[in-house]
């Protein structure tokens, strides 16, 4: 069991680093592309990186685990692809990151609701105050157009929301199956239809000849290989090693990573915004604390 657990901490850490710096590579992708066309590249991307695998995962009860894939697949990946991209055109890549952190207060709602988990006082005490920080982070940002701050950052709010269902999607329905098996599987689902979309219905073959488009399809590509194929075979892994709800909790360290890399690329973050971030790392330790470390 020890061993276990200091496994769990050294992925859970490698995935906050790897997850905290995805979102200035969607900002570095989105210098030569539109939105809809990172996330298409990034999902392609890592379709084609996983496909070989196929020939060691071919064999699956795709009837039995096909609910599970499919929340893994399009809840998990394709859809936050798109609107955590969508929501960086209008709000910095720093915000985006200090937002994922409503991750595992999605998650504890979503096991509440869907899996009948009650939670204790403390958590329901964390959830409020995780919702009350989050709205501090979107008013106390220095964008002059508060509206469309409010309605970007909600995109990044149905992410984290569509993480949450993944997260204990995963759980509940894969939690026999082997992670690169699922992984592998999960974007033979998603894979073509991101293949289909950025080739027959975007501009994408005009946009590569851009110059510097070379360069941003490669931040994409480091995107999609490691923040997005490996690391979902490594979170696959851990929820099953720990529970939905610590393993949704690598946001303790996705904020600092992705502030880190907002002030390195000159974005502003001012102290009342890290103040909010604070409390909701907080209010995510409040929720994972009165929790054993694996059920």
């Amino acid at each position: 069991m020890k061993q276990n657990n200091t496994l769990s901490w050294i992925i859970l850490i490698a995935l906050s680093l790897t997850w905290g710096s995805s979102f200035i590579l969607m900002k570095r992708g989105l210098v030569c592309f539109p939105s809809d066309e990172v996330a298409a590249i990034r999902i392609s991307i890592a379709f084609l990186f996983l496909s070989p695998l196929l020939l060691k995962h071919s064999k699956i009860e795709f009837k039995k685990y096909f609910p599970g894939l499919v929340l893994m697949g399009v809840f998990g990946n394709f859809i936050p692809a798109f609107l955590f991209t969508k929501a960086e055109t209008q709000i910095s890549s720093s915000l985006t990151g200090m937002l994922n952190a409503l991750t595992p207060l999605f998650t504890i709602i979503i096991s509440t609701i869907w899996l009948a988990n009650k939670p204790g006082k403390t958590k329901l005490i964390g959830v409020l105050m995780g919702f009350l920080a989050a709205v501090g982070l979107v008013l106390f940002n220095d964008s002059p157009d508060t509206s469309k701050n409010v309605w970007y950052s909600l995109l990044v709010l149905v992410a984290t929301l569509c993480y949450a269902i993944s997260i204990n999607g995963i759980r509940h329905y894969l939690s026999d199956l082997d992670s690169v098996k699922a992984a592998v599987w999960a974007f033979v689902i998603i894979g073509p239809m991101a293949i289909i979309y950025l080739f027959g219905l975007t501009d994408f073959t005009t946009h590569v000849q851009k110059s510097g488009a070379i360069e941003s399809i490669g931040y994409v590509a480091i995107l999609a290989i490691l923040g997005t194929a490996l690391s979902v075979i490594a979170f696959n892994r851990l929820i099953k090693m720990s529970n939905a709800t610590f393993a949704s909790s690598c946001t303790y360290l996705i904020p600092i990573v992705a502030i880190g890399w907002g002030l390195i690329d000159g974005e502003n973050v001012s102290q009342l915004q890290l103040l909010s971030i604070g409390l909701i790392i907080f209010s995510v330790y409040l929720i994972n604390k009165p929790q054993k470390f694996a059920e």
